[in-house]
C-alpha cells in the first residue's frame, strides 16, 4: 500500500488537502492549464472543495477510486502541481496515473520527477501490474513526458473524443512492472502531433476517457 508523504530529491508527494484550496484552485482556471484537461477554466474553491471531500483514505486494486496527491516543494512547501492516481475498477493491480502542473513549476522537470516516482512505488509498493495514460494528440509535451518515464504508445483513437465542442484524438500509454526500469527506446514523432508553447502535461479524469483527473 501506498504510505505518505512519498519523497523525493526535491517534492513531497501526499493526498490534496484543504491547505491546498487555494493553489491548486488557481492553476486548474488557468486557460492553458484547462485546455486538455477534463475541467473548463470556471473551475471554483466548491469543486476543490468536493474533489478533497471525494478523496478515498487508501487505494485499493480494483476500487475504481480516484486519488490525487499533491506535488510540494521540500524546500518551501509551494504546491507545485498535482498528480492522480486511478485503481481501475475492472482490472486487478491496474493503475492508470497523470499529471498537472502549474505554470510557474513547468519546464524544470517537475512532472518527470514527481509522476516517475509514483509509478515506481505503484510497481515496488503497491503491486501494480500494469499502468495506462491517455493524453490528447495535440498535448507533445504530455507524450514526451511519457515517453521518457519509459511508456509504450499503444494506440492512437483518431477523431474519437467530442470533448469541447470538437473530435479530438488521443493517444493510449502502458508500462508493464516487467518493462519498468528498462532502457527507453529513442523517441519518434507522432504524427499530427503539435509542438506545446510549454510544458504543460495532461492527464486528468473526469468525464474524459482514460485520461485523469
Amino acid at each position: 500500500m501506498l504510505e505518505f508523504p512519498l519523497l523525493t530529491e526535491r517534492f513531497a508527494l501526499t493526498p490534496l488537502g484543504s491547505a491546498d484550496r487555494v493553489a491548486f484552485t488557481a492553476y486548474r482556471r488557468d486557460p492553458d492549464i484547462a485546455r486538455f484537461q477534463s475541467w473548463s477554466p470556471d473551475w471554483s474553491d466548491a469543486d476543490t472543495d468536493a474533489l478533497i471531500a471525494d478523496q478515498p483514505t487508501e487505494l485499493r486494486s480494483q476500487s475504481g477510486a480516484w486519488l490525487q496527491l499533491a506535488v510540494h516543494d521540500r524546500t518551501t512547501t509551494r504546491l507545485v502541481g498535482d498528480v492522480a492516481v486511478h485503481a481501475l475498477a475492472d482490472q486487478p493491480d491496474t493503475y492508470e496515473v497523470g499529471v498537472t502542473l502549474a505554470p510557474s513549476s513547468q519546464g524544470v522537470g517537475a512532472g518527470l520527477e514527481a509522476l516517475g516516482h509514483l509509478v515506481d512505488v505503484l510497481f515496488r509498493a503497491q503491486g501494480a501490474h500494469r499502468i495506462t495514460a491517455s493524453t490528447d494528440v495535440r498535448n507533445a509535451a504530455a507524450a514526451r513526458l511519457f515517453r521518457r518515464l519509459g511508456f509504450r504508445h499503444e494506440g492512437r483513437a483518431v477523431d474519437a473524443d467530442w470533448f469541447k465542442d470538437e473530435w479530438t484524438s488521443l493517444d493510449t500509454w502502458a508500462v508493464l512492472r516487467d518493462e519498468h526500469g528498462r532502457p527507453v527506446a529513442p523517441a519518434f514523432r507522432l504524427r499530427g502531433a503539435v509542438e506545446a508553447d510549454h510544458d504543460a502535461l495532461v492527464a486528468d479524469s473526469c468525464p474524459r476517457s482514460t485520461s485523469l483527473r
